[in-house]
């Protein structure tokens, strides 16, 4: 920790380094989930820890301080959180992803705010309005689910700027923490240790060179993570969160299952024949569901690195395979509080707040079912009209 004698130059920079330091935190941070659910926020010795580890550096490059974690890596660290809690893994995942939505930025804004450990918090859904002035963009505005908003030392909130031929123009504003206001709104079923609250500024002045437009100011960094577009990387990100949370379902019930003896039954649960072919069918569900996430990462990584476009029919593919191993993780979590019978309904069964924190991964729009109509739609060959996908 940085008031504990660890230097920051002494921290972890390299994704090999962040992935080995997470599986040391994850006993710990496992052993306070309940804990963290409980404060809805992450607690600052945790979050230290997670400073340290490198996690919020992850996907930033070498030239900021950086691990430069290609996307398989990336995956990996954030299915280990989430496998010991699925609120830290969802800050991580945020506080160290959310930069790309602000790569568009002047190049000399960027190197200004992210150096020493920024974390980032911010919502691409556009709530605000923004109208230009003298002194720079006046904003105004109301954004929900900004995850890590209380520790966060970069907040930025998308704004609809106007609408040209029908085609909405989108502003990103990049705030300073003192700016907003943020409302205390977090009370959720799942992800409950996330913080995700709303927050608002009321005609907050800020300057032209800390907005951008997203999807059409160019990158003003050149590293291939921010080459994949954001709907393409992110869904697998979430995937990974989803993935994590059934693995740690399946550890959860595995262990149950030595000491439980169901009602009427002539042993413990891991002696039960059903349970154990049910095990097997989501234990190899599981590794399928990561086989193929990874699969799919690493073709999407080697288009960045390429430098090549993506091609919808790449798009589609990462997206679907996003939605499928999201479902597959909700069934297999499904399976494990099933199979704990009436002891998974118990406040302190870590299952229950599995299969709550899992449901409420189904909720974000980029993994949501409905987005397998628009994939299939362009596996079918068929035109279609979205702007973000």
């Amino acid at each position: 920790m940085s008031d504990g004698g660890v230097a920051v130059a002494a921290r972890t920079t390299t994704s090999e380094g962040v992935l080995r330091a997470v599986e040391d935190l994850s006993p710990s941070i496992g052993a306070r989930a309940a804990e963290i659910e409980a404060a809805r926020r992450m607690p600052r010795d945790i979050l230290d820890d997670l400073i340290d580890a490198g996690c919020f550096r992850l996907l930033l490059p070498e030239s900021h301080g950086g691990a430069s974690a290609d996307a398989s890596t990336s995956l990996a660290v954030i299915e280990a959180l989430a496998r010991a809690d699925a609120s830290t893994a969802w800050i991580v995942m945020i506080g160290s992803g959310a930069w790309l939505d602000l790569a568009g930025l002047p190049r000399a804004t960027f190197d200004a705010l992210f150096t020493d450990d920024a974390i980032v918090a911010g919502v691409f859904n556009p709530a605000g309005s923004i109208e230009p002035g003298v002194d720079g963009y006046h904003v105004t505005g109301r954004w929900s689910f900004a995850s890590g908003c209380e520790h966060a030392s970069v907040i930025y909130g998308n704004c609809l700027e106007g609408v040209v031929d029908g085609v909405p123009q989108l502003r990103i504003a990049v705030f300073r923490p003192e700016d907003v206001v943020i409302e205390d709104t977090w009370r959720v079923s799942g992800l409950q240790g996330t913080g995700s609250h709303h927050f608002h500024v009321d005609d907050v002045v800020v300057p032209v060179e800390h907005t951008t437009a997203p999807l059409a100011d160019e990158p003003s960094i050149d590293t291939p993570i921010v080459r994949i577009p954001p709907p393409t990387l992110f869904p697998l990100m979430i995937a990974s969160v989803a993935l994590g949370i059934a693995q740690g379902a399946l550890d959860d019930i595995v262990d149950l299952a030595q000491e439980k003896v169901p009602l009427l039954a002539g042993g413990p649960l891991a002696t039960s024949p059903l349970f154990q072919s049910e095990l097997a069918d989501a234990a190899t569900e599981l590794r399928a569901a990561r086989g193929l996430l990874h699969d799919t990462a690493a073709a999407v990584w080697a288009t960045a690195v390429d430098r090549s476009p993506y091609t919808l029919e790449q798009r589609a593919e990462a997206r679907s395979a996003a939605v499928w191993a999201t479902e597959r993780a909700v069934a297999i979590v499904d399976f494990a509080y099933r199979s704990g019978g009436g002891s998974s309904i118990y406040a302190e069964s870590p299952l229950q707040r599995r299969l709550r924190d899992v449901h409420a991964v189904t909720q974000h729009f980029l993994v949501k079912r409905e987005t397998l109509v628009t994939a299939g739609a362009i596996f079918a060959r068929q035109d279609v009209d979205v702007m973000v996908f």
